[in-house]
């Protein structure tokens, strides 16, 4: 077991613990639907199924990006029916590590420290040979009770002032360079950001080493905020800093909050 990640085999052990609640939280953009029918179609035992849009998300409106907060009764409400306690030591999953690392982040964000991801998804764990469950888990009653820790969250404003922190674009290249943008309205990133693009710190669903963390993020400030089209890959960034100290902030909105004011800036590279 590693800090913030738990390995296939160390789940498997722990697979009849009763403090241990796991969730699946597999997603496409593309295709809504998708999480769901990978659930139905096999998952880890045991685990729980959050969707992207229905439970890891709150309403849209004219701000707030795509993938806005959930609303907080209603987070609660669900992680008690899923069995989650006060004591209870939550692993997330998923197959391309970005929807376990927006779980991990929303339970930071409650309060809920005791959450780990799990290293190598489920692809890992079908690769170990362990089987797979149709069985969906019975509700529960748990007692989670939250505690809103508005330290990990980057306000508009915030992104706006930064001091001397920075910003960080983790959306690929060709996106943060304005060149080509498949989801939002509009293409570019914002000023002053620089780009750490997610996906040069996982490889084969596994996060890299801390000391190529460290290296890849040498320099930046504690504190520092990240952001991606919608708030969501942007907790991959989140949980490899935090990992090595530096107390980042996620802006939620991301680009899709910064260019629903018409009035804001957009850089292109």
């Amino acid at each position: 077991m590693n800090e913030g990640m738990v390995d296939v085999q160390w789940l498997k052990d722990h697979l009849n613990d009763e403090s241990l609640v796991i969730f699946d939280c597999r997603f496409r953009l593309s295709d809504p639907k998708a999480g769901r029918s990978f659930y139905d179609q096999g998952h880890i035992p045991g685990a729980y199924f959050l969707d992207l849009e229905e439970h890891l998300s709150g309403e849209k409106g004219s701000h707030g990006g795509r993938h806005p907060l959930p609303d907080e009764r209603d987070f609660i409400d669900l992680l008690r029916k899923s069995n989650v306690h006060r004591e209870s030591m939550v692993v997330a999953y998923d197959d391309q590590m970005a929807g376990s690392a927006r779980l991990w982040f929303l339970l930071k964000y409650i309060g809920h420290e005791n959450v780990s991801i799990l290293d190598g998804g489920i692809q890992e764990w079908v690769k170990a040979g362990f089987q797979l469950s149709m069985e969906i888990p019975k509700p529960g009653h748990g007692d989670i009770i939250p505690e809103i820790n508005k330290n990990i969250i980057a306000s508009l404003s915030d992104v706006k002032n930064l001091g001397n922190r920075k910003l960080i674009d983790c959306r690929e290249r060709n996106r943060f360079r304005g060149i080509e943008e498949p989801i939002d309205r509009k293409a570019g990133h914002i000023p002053d950001a620089i780009n750490i693009p997610y996906l040069e710190l996982i490889n084969n669903n596994h996060y890299i080493e801390d000391s190529k963390i460290r290296n890849i993020f040498k320099g930046i400030p504690e504190g520092s905020i990240v952001y991606c089209g919608s708030g969501v890959t942007s907790c991959v960034n989140l949980f490899a800093m935090d990992r090595i100290g530096l107390n980042p902030r996620v802006y939620v909105g991301s680009w899709s909050d910064w260019i629903s004011y018409d009035d804001n800036e957009i850089a292109k590279e």
